[in-house]
């Protein structure tokens, strides 16, 4: 991960106070995690400082994931257009039937953060989705042609991606 190296070399202590209820509650979730509190707090921190960098608009890719009702007029029509509108921002969609009347649909997007969830607002309470929610993530930026992958100080072996392709509708 990209903070590592900047942990391994700039690494800082300091102390922090809290209720003893609250550090009890911490604590369980340190054992159940089986980390460190110092690597549950780094957590913590890097995901406050990412819902701030998705505040201000960050470029970021999204997963949105919509449970309707494909019956309701019109509205299978309404979600193809609404993505044909936002165009190459639509990197991939993937279209299930859970049964005779329910669609499962992810949508996977990339742009400005706060635009990501401004769309996902608009089809989340697009009449005849039942369920959903949206999962966005900020890009970080690139570092010397490499990407950082979470959970492990490997060495990446650099790669290329695939150029992806436009989405396609199975339904």
């Amino acid at each position: 991960m990209r903070y590592a190296t900047a942990m391994q070399s700039d690494l800082v202590r300091f102390g922090v106070a809290m209720e003893r209820p609250l550090l009890e509650h911490f604590d369980v979730i340190v054992a159940q995690r089986g980390v460190t509190r110092s690597e549950l707090l780094r957590d913590l921190v890097r995901a406050e400082i990412v819902k701030a960098q998705i505040a201000r608009g960050a470029p970021a890719v999204a997963t949105l994931t919509l449970v309707y009702d494909h019956h309701v007029r019109e509205l299978t029509e309404k979600l193809t257009e609404f993505q044909h509108q936002l165009g190459d921002r639509v990197r991939s969609t993937l279209h299930i039937h859970l049964d005779e009347s329910r669609c499962l649909e992810v949508i996977v997007m990339q742009g400005r953060s706060d635009e990501l969830k401004r769309v996902a607002d608009r089809l989340l309470a697009t009449r005849g989705v039942t369920h959903g929610g949206i999962e966005i993530i900020a890009e970080e930026p690139a570092d010397h042609g490499e990407h950082a992958h979470h959970g492990h100080d490997a060495p990446h072996t650099p790669h290329t991606h695939a150029k992806p392709r436009k989405p396609r509708r199975t339904s």
